[in-house]
């Protein structure tokens, strides 16, 4: 019997990050089949959130049918600027985001930090943007290879969290969501192991209550990214500390999210 919390009282979340894949029509297309598949296995929605995270051309079908329907998932974007309107081309505001129903955005996520150049100081102003137009920020921090092999991976992963709430208090950033995600392990077919993400969602956990204080440090949910599968979550999501995960390859099979997500959901 699923409970509709996880240890520390959090509602598990399960959020799929399509990355740049599948047009709008596609996108109408792995909504619907996921629902049916959720429903087939009954999976209790109240239990665990569930969120798809489309390329921006698909979001505007993604909240057609998620609303028409009423469907219970949730969806968000998957990046959003850290300026609200103006001269920036090909940039995408929260505003507009917020108007399209999204509830959820990745910041600083390790591909944009990587191929876009991404710092510390931008990934801030991101959580800045997004709670202005009532986002809810999904902070993605994570290390590489050789901070892992060096044994600083710790440290590493713990600046990049005081890095985008600097100066920030539990009342700036309502909401806000950590996805731990090891760099190593992204599309690598490598997945942490329940030890290393307790580890590093611990100490997250311990440095938000230094940040924001006790009570935002622990309605915060905390998600593991990094090649989750069906076979490897339930074993991810039953450590204390992590509330859910951030699927990236495995969210475009319908039929396999939702097995994902139905083990995820399985878990005591």
């Amino acid at each position: 019997m699923a409970t509709t919390k996880t240890a520390g009282g959090r509602r598990r979340l399960i959020a799929g990050n399509w990355k740049m894949n599948l047009d709008h029509f596609e996108a109408l297309t792995l909504v619907q089949k996921l629902d049916w598949a959720l429903r087939d296995a009954k999976v209790d929605l109240d239990a665990v959130e569930v969120a798809v995270l489309p390329p921006f051309t698909d979001i505007r079908s993604v909240q057609t049918l998620v609303q028409g329907d009423k469907l219970a998932l949730s969806y968000g974007a998957q990046d959003l600027s850290a300026h609200d309107s103006g001269a920036y081309t090909g940039e995408v505001s929260g505003q507009f985001l917020r108007r399209l129903g999204c509830e959820y955005v990745l910041v600083g996520h390790s591909e944009r930090r990587e191929h876009h150049g991404e710092d510390d100081a931008l990934v801030r102003s991101k959580i800045l943007a997004a709670v202005r137009h009532e986002l809810a920020p999904v902070l993605c921090v994570g290390e590489g290879l050789e901070s892992r092999q060096s044994g600083d991976h710790v440290a590493v992963v713990l600046a990049q969290l005081d890095a985008a709430l600097e100066g920030l208090g539990a009342d700036d950033v309502p909401g806000l969501v950590l996805a731990y995600e090891p760099v190593w392990a992204i599309g690598t077919g490598e997945t942490a192991g329940p030890e290393e993400a307790g580890e590093m969602a611990t100490a997250l956990r311990g440095r938000l209550e230094t940040l924001l204080g006790a009570p935002a440090a622990q309605a915060t949910r905390i998600l593991y990214g990094g090649s989750v599968k069906a076979e490897s979550v339930a074993e991810i999501v039953a450590v204390p500390d992590v509330d859910g995960a951030l699927v990236g390859g495995a969210s475009l099979d319908p039929a396999g999210f939702a097995s994902l997500i139905t083990a995820a959901h399985r878990v005591d």
